[in-house]
């Protein structure tokens, strides 16, 4: 799914192809609508915590799971002691997962938004 930004006056957006010269509601402007922004924005920060919790979580248990077993140290790969190669590369795909996971999620949010909203 890629993502378009759409940019135009907003008094433009406002205007109805039926009725030029009356403006027409927008989902944002009703009582309702407003109440499907602040829930949208709840649930993408809420999201948002979620995942940066997670990923400051394993973040933070590489080094504890290395402390725990002392012989990772010892160990080497093509030169390279073990814990050093999981801190240093592992790390990256626990990066793309959490956004990828974000990202998707994100995605959901918003089309709910949309349904609720009634706007496609």
């Amino acid at each position: 799914m890629t993502r378009v930004r759409v940019t135009a006056p907003r008094a433009a957006s406002r205007i109805s192809a039926d009725s030029p010269a009356e403006p027409r509601e927008s989902a944002e402007e009703s009582a309702v609508g407003q109440v499907f922004v602040r829930s949208l924005i709840r649930s993408q920060l809420r999201l948002a915590l979620v995942v940066a919790g997670g990923f400051l979580l394993i973040l933070g248990a590489f080094p504890l799971l290395l402390a725990a077993i002392p012989g990772l140290g010892d160990t080497r790969v093509a030169g390279i002691p073990l814990n050093w190669l999981l801190l240093g590369a592992g790390i990256y795909p626990v990066t793309g997962i959490s956004a990828w996971l974000y990202t998707r999620s994100a995605a959901r949010n918003e089309a709910r938004y949309r349904d609720l909203a009634g706007e496609r």
